[in-house]
């Protein structure tokens, strides 16, 4: 029995080093796919040791099968899922952890109950901790998921005195939190349940849709500590390891994103919590106003040829139209023909962090052209044409000039700053924070309109058609 219970151990240990290497690999894009091949090859060494460890149960034929159905249907959800999907998918997985979290918590107290036993102090605490942060993870990852999805307006929720809401929820908790490790009593932990699943659904209504990257972020660390709680109340040392690492990468995260968009960390956390009321715009502000010039295929192709510099900005509307393989076919021809292409990618392109990343990654773009908006910005002046793939928010000049702005202060790409900006949009329809962009109505500024997809492949054949 020891002998195997040392083998779990051992096992546990190996699996914790391939999930540190795996978050190590996630880290770029050259090794991302070997980082989720250590992350595969840990969680099955995980889930064979603890099956194997002596003091429980015989695995079940219904256990085995529920793994397998799990398993499976994990699988048909990654294989469809599109890479637009992409961020709504990893909230709804999150949610699964936090689901996972209270089922536990609640069964460990219905076994103590049906026994006629109570937990003890140190147990109770540890249930209790285990469900709050798991059902605040749950109903805030859910409500995350119908955000990105669209079904539920990316409009931040700002109720009168949210923030004594949120303060009296909190305090309520901590009540039914002393009542439930005096006692017990299933009541309080239900309770406190209750309020926490209203807190997170109102903390993440209360986050706008500029900062929806930020939140899913911040969720992921959630499920991270809502494992390592868990692993604290089961007493398993893998759980409480990995729970850690994806905690506090995903909290490290957040803060690196906050302070690409010179958000507060607290302001995204709790809904604006502290933020000023926004200003009125200053006189010099440019507001949106004025005709947009409209530029056609064959013109840009023109434009495109007699560039020396060129920069591509990918946004969301390049994932919706699954326009990456096009965009990639545009850079190959204008890379033959001498031109210097490099990509712009903003911190919160897209819909979650790296979202932009892998789907150039995925279309094959060269991982050395592709570079980040600190190290882009300063060149953007000297450059002849930037052409604007479906991003909204992310070149937003209002950021900057517009303190009445939702998202002033946030940096952005400075494509304004170019000789050429193309815009390729389907509308004049603001981004998903919702806001006018005055970059459209620049002097130097042309709208392509149209699917990203159809609008680049015609790009290309103009391109060829001009060799």
């Amino acid at each position: 029995m020891l002998l195997a219970n040392a083998f779990a151990i051992l096992a546990y240990l190996i699996a914790a080093v391939l999930f540190i290497l795996s978050l190590r690999g996630l880290s770029s894009q050259e090794t991302a796919r070997r980082g989720n091949l250590y992350g595969i090859i840990g969680m099955g060494i995980a889930i064979a040791a603890t099956l194997s460890l002596k003091g429980l149960p015989s695995p079940s034929p219904a256990l085995i099968a529920s793994i397998g159905i799990g398993a499976a249907i994990g699988g048909v959800m990654a294989a469809r899922v599109g890479m637009t999907q992409m961020p709504e998918l990893v909230a709804l997985l999150h949610s699964f952890v936090g689901v996972a979290a209270v089922l536990v918590g609640y069964s460990i107290q219905l076994a103590a109950t049906k026994h006629g036993g109570a937990l003890s102090l140190k147990m109770a605490i540890e249930v209790y901790i285990d469900v709050i942060i798991g059902a605040i993870t749950t109903t805030g990852s859910v409500l995350a998921f119908l955000k990105l999805r669209g079904s539920v307006s990316g409009k931040p929720l700002l109720l009168p005195a949210r923030h004594m809401a949120n303060a009296g929820m909190a305090i309520a908790i901590v009540v039914l939190a002393v009542l439930y490790a005096r006692n017990g009593q299933t009541w309080a932990l239900a309770a406190g349940t209750a309020i926490a699943c209203v807190l997170g659904v109102h903390l993440v209504a209360a986050i706008g849709g500029a900062d929806m990257p930020v939140v899913v972020s911040m969720l992921n660390s959630y499920s991270g500590w809502t494992a390592a709680a868990a692993g604290f109340m089961l007493g398993n040392d893998l759980l409480i390891v990995t729970g850690a690492l994806v905690g506090s990468s995903g909290a490290i995260l957040s803060y690196i994103m906050c302070r690409a968009m010179n958000r507060s960390i607290w302001n995204v956390i709790f809904g604006g919590f502290g933020a000023e009321p926004p200003k009125k715009a200053a006189a010099g502000a440019q507001q949106p106003a004025g005709e947009v010039q409209d530029i056609d295929h064959a013109t840009l192709a023109g434009k495109l040829i007699e560039a020396k510099h060129v920069v591509i900005v990918p946004g969301y509307g390049m994932a919706v139209a699954r326009a990456q393989h096009a965009v990639r076919e545009l850079t190959e021809l204008l890379r033959k023909k001498g031109v210097d292409v490099k990509f712009a990618i903003h911190p919160v392109a897209g819909r979650l962090p790296g979202h932009m990343n892998v789907l150039l990654a995925e279309a094959s773009v060269p991982y050395d052209i592709v570079l980040e908006m600190d190290e882009i910005n300063g060149d953007l002046p000297a450059t002849d044409a930037v052409i604007v793939i479906g991003a909204n928010d992310i070149v937003n000049p209002g950021a900057e000039d517009d303190p009445s702005s939702p998202i002033y202060g946030m940096p952005v790409l400075q494509v304004w700053k170019s000789k050429l900006v193309v815009v390729n949009k389907r509308s004049r329809a603001a981004g998903y924070a919702g806001v006018d962009n005055p970059l459209f109505y620049k002097p130097g500024t042309r709208m392509l309109f149209g699917d990203a997809k159809d609008a680049v492949e015609k790009v290309v054949s103009a391109l060829r058609a001009q060799a």
